[in-house]
């Protein structure tokens, strides 16, 4: 037989089990001692990774390697300046990649912060404080409204005691908890009402709870342990790029040993010269510019984001993953959702009324037919009602609204200051309350008017003050009152009869008695959490995109479907539950995923699990979120965006991004945004890499003529850093590309450059390598000096580079609306140009690069190049343009 969960066990079992004789004498000091050697303290432990193994983790990566042993081969051959430069650039983009891994703040701090730091015991008799990692399994804890619970629970006795889960489980309500035992032994965490959890807080009430876990065990620890465990995934560009870089490296290095090997065997060149010249063609070809290129397009994008789009990126390749996301799976309150509840129906027999505005902003009508309503002395008295038979208080503070006390209260209270001025009060004097209690179900006040009557207000659940209605009107229709209620709770809301009852004015107390006598039923109210109105438009637009979003939540599954078919997730919504899920084979479980839209009463497991089967479908997944119970999801994903004014610091930290506006909205102009970096790297890539294999042609068409080099290392340095990072930011500041949503993302594994892409880089290269060769030779039988003939091949390299630029920058042709669409790249060619002259004129420039003026026909020449290679590349690009049409 099975052995039973804890919730499933009644109050006497539950002792027996922790060896209890007495609630209130507690544990004795050696069966503390035994359950502390068994289970140990109650806190969480952390690892944490030494700063020095981050910044060891920035050098493992090929084109890093190639780049040192180069350094290294450079140094030893005395051209101690070649080297310093090739060093600088490894060390720059290590010290990039460590900032970024070492700024990332642990999450799991956050989590132990929000551990409580004290605990009320029994213990051998007496009630004490004690340090909650002190707190061991089988101790007897007492909770009242204030406290932190500090470990899971299993509650034996509960006064009207209700805790506030939502870090857990993403409801927005307190809980309402009792101490008897569940019959199911399925039940998702979110309805496991007899026990309390370790972080979540008690709004009201007292009660008394045994420990059943501490530390890891407990449902915070295991939160803590996924986000601690949970790898982080590479980003679908750094994979491509490492893939890229991969494969030029074994590229150069084949042709680089070919070429030593067979100059070796025609002995033209001594093997000092030779290896100078392998390793030259090596730092000419390998693009180093690469990583530095793409680490500032990723940077200035992430520094856009935080200016003018409320985003935090924390990562620097998180910003361009964006770009590739196909599912974003998103937590419902507080993302989709207010997290504020929201009265948005009043039904009165026979009259149903609409309320706008969302959220606890007093601000919004009560209609009827879209038109606002008279204050009659019904309505007028359903919102009193309301008012007064409520123990919350609404608050505005630095223009921001909210509550203290429990959420559907306050949606009362916010209906009320929509009709009236705030902070105007109601006549009424109070004279007694019956609290809340899950035993009941219902809130009472005995108040009294200006005239000295007195009148009992109530609200609460339907089932209970309906048949108080029928005991006063035995003409009640109770068939159309709980119609009303089922057509509410279809559509997702939480649906609450508020009544009066006239009585003597010699009443002082309000009792279960007094009501039961009957009451008189004012109506109900439908209440639901209401959607961010910003969230329509951008799920329109990020599905026009071909983005999918999934909504996960802890929320029931009715009110779950009725808020993702308001939102428009999708055409038709399917929903499918965390317990439904539990029960899937793995392939039902994938398939499961990519089904359905809706994922109700879900636990933080089975977020992270959806994340992973998305994953391992081949999504490109992001997560949204705002609680802890987010956390391990958001680590997981390709990119984890939490919120960042009502997200918990354990979400932000374990998150990539942070929306500091809490608006779901930005991520539509986040996923835009993310697509504008990636074409813009690709494009950078496409102009970086033929002008770098261009140089290693030149050299290695050198060597196989048996020549004499016509490039110095400096030169080749001038062109590969100077010159090509100098023109690549203007890819920094280049705008979106017409239609950029309208296409789909860009599909798992694909290969950064196409076959064209490939093709195009090798003409563009094998062209500028065999002008500058043909140029070169020719200006030497003209009887020209060779340092003249190098400075025009320098040139000549650079402005093709520059007429290259135009055609990359854009998918459209050089001559139309996109040719000015980025001022900033026509002053990056100036600031290039002026370079350029300064090499070539300057005598300090003259003497460290071996340059010399030119004549009007050596930039004649030059500038031909450069216009031949746009020519070129534009013909291309209007036989594909006409192809695709």
């Amino acid at each position: 037989m099975n052995e039973k969960n804890i919730y499933q066990l009644d109050v006497k079992e539950v002792l027996e089990k922790y060896e209890l004789s007495d609630l209130e004498k507690g544990l004795n000091n050696k069966q503390v001692e035994e359950s502390l050697f068994k289970y140990g303290l109650n806190k969480l432990e952390s690892k944490k990774t030494p700063k020095w193994k981050l910044l060891l983790r920035q050098f493992n990566n090929m084109i890093i390697y190639i780049l040192m042993f180069s350094a290294l081969l450079t140094l030893i051959m005395g051209h101690t300046s070649d080297a310093m430069i090739i060093a600088l650039v490894v060390i720059v983009n290590a010290l990039i990649g460590y900032y970024q891994e070492a700024s990332a703040s642990d999450a799991l701090e956050r989590i132990k912060e929000m551990l409580s730091s004290e605990a009320t015991v029994y213990r051998d008799g007496v009630r004490k404080d004690i340090p909650s990692e002190e707190v061991v399994v089988g101790d007897v804890v007492f909770l009242e409204a204030g406290d932190n619970v500090p470990a899971d629970l299993r509650i034996v006795e509960a006064d009207n005691l209700r805790i506030q889960e939502s870090v857990l489980t993403g409801e927005p309500d307190s809980v309402e908890k009792i101490q008897e035992a569940l019959a199911s032994a399925d039940i998702p965490l979110a309805e496991r009402v007899n026990l309390a959890f370790a972080s979540t807080s008690v709004t009201s009430g007292s009660g008394l709870g045994i420990v059943t876990a501490v530390g890891a065990k407990t449902e915070i620890g295991k939160i803590s342990s996924e986000v601690n465990n949970t790898e982080t995934r590479k980003t679908p560009l750094m994979k491509e790029i490492d893939g890229l870089g991969k494969g030029i490296t074994y590229v150069i290095m084949a042709v680089a040993i070919a070429l030593f090997v067979f100059s070796l065997i025609l002995d033209t060149y001594s093997l000092s010269v030779l290896s100078l010249a392998v390793v030259t063609m090596i730092v000419g070809s390998i693009p180093e510019g690469l990583p530095a290129t793409t680490s500032v397009v990723l940077a200035m994008g992430v520094s856009d984001m935080a200016k003018n789009k409320n985003t935090i990126v924390k990562t620097l390749p998180a910003v361009e993953t964006l770009g590739s996301v196909d599912v974003v799976a998103t937590d419902k309150t507080g993302t989709l959702t207010k997290n504020e509840m929201t009265v948005k129906d009043i039904v009165f027999y026979q009259k149903h009324l609409q309320v706008s505005g969302d959220g606890y902003k007093p601000v919004g009508e009560i209609l009827l037919d879209n038109a606002p309503v008279n204050l009659d002395k019904q309505l007028k008295l359903f919102l009193e009602a309301g008012f007064e038979a409520n123990d919350t208080v609404l608050v505005e503070e630095e223009n921001h609204w909210t509550i203290n006390g429990e959420p559907t209260d306050g949606s009362f209270l916010t209906l009320f200051y929509k009709q009236f001025p705030y902070p105007e009060k109601t006549v009424y004097k109070e004279i007694d309350m019956l609290p809340f209690d899950s035993d009941y179900r219902y809130m009472a006040k005995l108040v009294e008017n200006k005239n000295k009557e007195r009148i009992i207000f109530i609200k609460g659940s339907p089932d209970k003050l309906f048949p108080m209605a029928q005991t006063k009107n035995s003409s009640f229709d109770e068939k159309y009152w709980f119609q009303q209620v089922s057509e509410l709770s279809e559509e997702g809301k939480r649906v609450v009869a508020v009544g009066f009852k006239k009585v003597s004015s010699d009443i002082e107390e309000v009792n279960h008695e007094l009501l039961s006598q009957g009451v008189d039923l004012l109506g109900v109210a439908g209440i639901i959490d209401p959607p961010r109105e910003e969230v329509i438009q951008a799920l329109e637009e990020m599905n026009h995109a071909g983005v999918r979003v999934k909504m996960i939540t802890g929320d029931h599954p009715l009110t779950a479907k009725a808020i993702g078919e308001k939102l428009g997730l999708a055409p038709k919504i399917n929903v499918v539950t965390g317990a439904e899920l539990d029960s899937m084979s793995h392939e039902e479980f994938k398939n499961a995923v990519l089904y359905n839209q809706v994922f109700a009463r879900t636990t933080p497991k089975n977020k992270m699990d959806i994340v992973e089967a998305l994953q391992e479908s081949g999504k490109v997944t992001a997560m949204t979120g705002d609680g802890v119970n987010d956390a391990p999801a958001l680590k997981r994903a390709d990119i984890g965006v939490a919120m960042g004014m009502k997200g918990t610091d354990v979400a932000k930290d374990s998150a990539d991004m942070i929306l500091t506006d809490d608006n779901f909205g930005t991520m539509s102009v986040a996923i835009r945004e993310g697509r504008r970096i990636y074409d813009n790297i690709k494009k950078s890539i496409l102009f970086l890499l033929p002008t770098s294999f261009a140089e290693g042609l030149i050299i290695a068409f050198t060597i196989l003529m048996q020549k004499e080099m016509p490039l110095q290392p400096t030169q080749l340095l001038w062109i590969n850093m100077v010159s090509a990072i100098t023109i690549q930011f203007a890819f920094i500041f280049e705008p979106a590309e017409e239609g950029i949503m309208n296409r789909k993302p860009r599909k798992t594994g694909n290969r950064l450059l196409n076959t064209h892409d490939i093709c195009q880089m090798a003409y563009v290269s094998i062209l500028m390598a065999l002008i500058s060769i043909v140029s070169y030779e020719w200006l030497l039988t003209q009887g020209v000096s060779q340092a003249v003939a190098s400075t025009m091949m320098i040139n000549i390299v650079v402005l093709s580079k520059i007429f290259y630029l135009f055609n990359i920058r854009t998918s459209q042709p050089v001559i139309s609306k996109s040719f000015f669409s980025n001022p900033k790249a026509f002053l990056i060619i100036l600031i290039m140009i002026i370079l350029q002259l300064s090499l070539t004129y300057i005598p300090f420039m003259q003497s460290v690069f071996y340059t010399k003026g030119m004549s009007v026909l050596e930039w004649g020449i030059s500038i031909a190049s450069g216009v031949l290679i746009l020519v070129m590349t534009e013909i291309d690009k209007l036989i594909r343009l006409n192809k695709n049409k």
